[in-house]
């Protein structure tokens, strides 16, 4: 079957004082329809949300470096003109909830007119009709309608994270992008915003693809997982295999750090820092911090293996 999303080979570098910045490195996954999350972690500076931009086209102006395949449905999209790409796929079949979403609204323009605007720029649905159907996502994401009537700032930030899911869904997109969209809410508010995300994903069976640096709470809503390091995808399964069977050590060490309430075991820290990615450290970007570093770890990018069907990791030691 053909999967929904697929990425091959994606790199996106930036410009920088002493070379390109190698955000996205070779990147490469799928990510099946039907209602299927996958979730990518990683620490801060891992690429993230710049895989992000570089799915919805969303580049900036520092971009040195764009290449790579990305497939919708079987249809290679990456290299579509512009126009084209922002006419029938952005919003339309991707949708994108950014990183910081809670400031993302214009502060003087009512919420329900920032939400139907794709609607409207379309040009195939007057205002009546859209307004119908952003109060009808408003009401499905938890919000009364008459918070289209509202200006952000009366809105709180949980208010505020359910009314941008509500504009990423207003053009009805087969496959929606969120990057990190509980970092900025309190725990109770977080847990609503995961139920919520479960519930969505179910009803409307959309795809996500859930971009977090904490992989406890990527737990909760994911059924597939990969993890990112220095711009590059060390590891990809299943949210079992990946949390039960971690195979990387950048992977079992994530795991580790995470407080557990009924273990003896400590958090543990991983020491050091994330790599410049202007200057990555040769063979695997990993080798400075990991506990098992051999001497091959330190010459030669490590290949890619599988411990089990449908789990892969790049690491040595397999």
């Amino acid at each position: 079957m053909t999967p929904l999303l697929e990425v091959r080979d994606l790199r996106m570098y930036y410009t920088g004082r002493r070379g390109d910045v190698r955000a996205v490195d070779g990147v490469s996954f799928s990510v099946a329809g039907g209602g299927r999350a996958l979730g990518i972690v990683g620490e801060s500076g891992s690429g993230k949300s710049s895989l992000a931009a570089a799915i919805m086209r969303m580049l900036p102006g520092n971009v040195s470096h764009f290449e790579g395949e990305v497939l919708l449905e079987g249809q290679e999209v990456s290299r579509l003109p512009e126009h084209v790409f922002h006419r029938e796929i952005r919003w339309r079949r991707i949708a994108w909830v950014p990183q910081g979403a809670m400031n993302a609204f214009n502060p003087v323009i009512r919420v329900g007119e920032q939400i139907i605007e794709p609607l409207l720029v379309d040009g195939h649905v007057d205002r009546g009709a859209a307004r119908a159907r952003a109060e009808a996502l408003l009401e499905q994401v938890g919000l009364p309608p008459e918070i289209y009537q509202r200006y952000p700032h009366e809105l709180s930030g949980g208010m505020k994270q359910r009314a941008m899911i509500a504009s990423a869904l207003i053009m009805s997109p087969s496959l929606v992008l969120m990057d990190e969209p509980t970092s900025a809410l309190d725990v109770s508010v977080q847990a609503q915003i995961m139920n919520l995300l479960k519930r969505l994903k179910c009803e409307l069976q959309i795809a996500i693809v859930f971009i977090t640096h904490d992989i406890a709470v990527a737990s909760d809503v994911c059924d597939d997982m990969a993890v990112m390091y220095a711009g590059e995808m060390v590891e990809l399964g299943s949210a079992e295999q990946v949390l039960l069977t971690p195979a990387h050590p950048y992977t079992q060490m994530l795991l580790a750090s995470i407080p557990r309430l009924r273990a003896s075991e400590m958090p543990q820290f991983i020491p050091g820092a994330p790599p410049d990615l202007q200057e990555p450290p040769p063979g695997c970007r990993f080798h400075p911090r990991c506990p098992h570093a051999m001497a091959r770890c330190r010459e030669s990018p490590p290949p890619a293996f599988s411990p089990r069907p449908g789990q892969w990791a790049r690491c040595w030691l397999r």
